[in-house]
């Protein structure tokens, strides 16, 4: 089969990691006899640094042209960078904000899964952690606070700010059906989380999850209030499976989840709009103090192009290839420098990668 892959480098790191990720796709591509078509599409400071702006129409037509995105890390040290003293709508993550509006992607999917061999990053009490966790958050990306009306006033010399939550049946319905299919493909459970005892905006989303909760009988739905989600993740973070949220909670959770994993360099994240495009890019940042010097782990990146492979391409076999060559490859002892222990082996970004395509 042909595919055309858009790539996204980056900024920072994310040329790094995506070189690997891209290597690791090539294997695929030697084992299963599928052929991928690359077109490089600048976001973000790289961006900037070439057209002045984070975005341009040119890359949003690629993407567009593409049958999925993949994508590195964007942005720079808010300290340091020229690209921070732009107008924050000329930013590089108003260009990540814009490619996720322009592609429609509303459904942003983070998988948080304890591999044993890492047990030891684990922040968590050997107790609590048990067997390990595998959980993926469903976070709804392009409604809610973030999208909302905002403004900032000044009356009587008192300066008052206002960001507004709206969410619509439509917009929660969409997410939740996303939510459910998910859940049939793991172990049928979905934990919806909101603040429903205080916002009108969590009633409705309460009570659209339930009507969608009907077309699923198989699928067991539990309502959490957001407070004590976040204690739980800490508490017992194996009771979970699917968890569905809306934009802000969605987006302080799933790194509260990250971090209980024990690096949140291990961790991918796909986001998707109603059919099965996608833009899929690792969790973590764009770690500029340490680019350019073979040290990022690319894992997140690969198990991002994972993804990719499964819910874009519906490629399952080549996804679970890619995933078992990460699993040896850890299991082989094999570590880069923020997931290292004791009696492991240091390896690097471009190792790595070589190690991973060598295991699928």
């Amino acid at each position: 089969m042909e595919y055309k892959i858009a790539l996204i480098p980056g900024d920072g790191i994310g040329p790094e990691i995506v070189r690997e990720a891209r290597k690791v796709l090539d294997a695929v591509c030697a084992k299963f006899g599928h052929t991928f078509s690359y077109s490089e599409v600048l976001l973000g400071g790289a961006s900037i640094d070439v057209h002045g702006i984070p975005l341009t129409e040119d890359a949003v037509d690629t993407a567009k042209g593409s049958d999925a995105v993949l994508m590195g890390s964007i942005g720079g040290d808010a300290k340091t960078s020229p690209w921070y003293q732009l107008e924050p709508d000329k930013r590089p993550e108003a260009g990540l904000l814009a490619i996720r509006k322009a592609l429609n992607l509303f459904a942003n999917l983070r998988p948080a899964y304890l591999y044993q061999e890492l047990k030891e990053a684990c922040p968590l009490k050997e107790e609590i952690i048990g067997e390990g966790f595998d959980m993926i958050i469903v976070r709804e990306l392009t409604g809610g606070l973030y999208f909302g009306e905002r403004k900032t006033t000044e009356e009587n010399g008192i300066k008052t700010a206002v960001d507004t939550l709206s969410y619509n049946e439509n917009e929660i319905r969409r997410i939740a059906v996303k939510a459910f299919d998910i859940a049939m493909k793991r172990r049928k459970k979905v934990t919806s989380v909101d603040k429903a005892n205080v916002l009108d905006s969590s009633r409705l989303w309460r009570s659209i999850v339930e009507e969608v909760a009907e077309d699923y009988p198989e699928v067991t739905l539990e309502h959490m209030l957001v407070d004590n989600c976040a204690m739980q993740l800490v508490h017992d973070p194996a009771q979970f499976d699917v968890i569905l949220t809306e934009n802000m909670f969605g987006d302080i959770l799933s790194d509260e989840a990250s971090m209980v994993t024990g690096s949140i360099g291990m961790l991918s994240s796909a986001s998707l709009n109603d059919t099965k495009f996608g833009l899929y890019e690792p969790s973590h940042g764009s770690a500029p103090d340490i680019a350019g010097q073979n040290k990022a782990n690319p894992i997140a990146t690969i198990l991002s192009a994972a993804m990719m492979l499964r819910y874009s391409l519906d490629l399952d076999k080549e996804a679970d290839a890619v995933e078992e060559a990460v699993q040896k490859v850890l299991a082989d002892g094999w570590r880069t420098g923020d997931i290292m222990s004791e009696g492991c082996m240091l390896t690097g970004t471009e190792q790595m990668g070589d190690l991973i395509a060598a295991a699928v």
